[in-house]
C-alpha cells in the first residue's frame, strides 16, 4: 500500500497548535471528519478507546493513533506536525511532535496492519523525521510523506 492511497493533501496539518494529547486528538479528529465525512466526536471516541488499551506514542517524538470505524469504505490518514511537542504518554516518555492518525474500515484486517507497518517504517527513519520537522508547509510535508523514494527507503 502506497502512502498516496492513505493521505490527501487536505489531511496534512503543517503547524498544529495543541497543549495536550486530548486537544491534539480532537483537532486531528476534526480534520478527519472533513476528509471522511464521519463526525469528529465518533472518530475521537474510537481513537481514545484505542489509547486506553495502550499508548500509540511509539517513541522519538512520533505517535500513530489509529482505530477502526465500520462506516469507512477505505483507509484514511491524517498527519500533523506540531508547533510544540506535547506529552503523549509515549513508550520512551518523550513528548510527541509528529503524529500520523490512521482510520480503517472494520473489516480492513491485513490492510490496516500493512498500513500501520508502512507508517511505522517511514516515521522510524531518523532522516525522514528530521525532514518532516524541518518542513512547515502542507505541500512540503505531503510530498515527503507520499514520495516513493522516501517511503520505499522505509519499506
Amino acid at each position: 500500500m502506497d502512502m498516496i492511497e492513505l493521505l490527501d493533501l487536505g489531511a496534512v496539518m503543517p503547524s498544529l497548535k495543541a497543549s495536550s494529547k486530548k486537544q491534539l486528538l480532537q483537532e486531528m479528529s476534526s480534520r478527519a471528519e472533513a476528509v471522511t465525512g464521519i463526525p469528529a466526536r465518533r472518530i475521537l471516541d474510537v481513537i481514545l478507546d484505542r489509547e486506553r488499551l495502550g499508548t500509540t506514542g511509539v517513541g522519538r517524538g512520533v505517535a500513530i493513533p489509529h482505530g477502526k470505524l465500520p462506516e469507512l469504505d477505505r483507509l484514511y490518514g491524517v498527519f500533523a506536525r506540531l508547533e510544540a511537542a506535547v506529552d503523549f504518554e509515549a513508550i520512551d516518555d518523550q513528548p510527541v511532535d509528529l503524529v500520523f492518525m490512521l482510520l480503517a474500515p472494520e473489516e480492513a484486517g491485513a490492510d490496516h496492519l500493512k498500513a500501520l507497518a508502512r507508517i511505522s517504517r517511514l516515521l522510524r527513519d531518523h532522516g525522514n523525521c528530521e525532514k518532516l520537522r524541518g518542513s512547515d508547509s502542507a505541500d512540503a510535508l505531503y510530498t515527503l510523506l507520499t514520495d516513493k523514494t522516501t517511503s520505499s527507503n522505509a519499506a
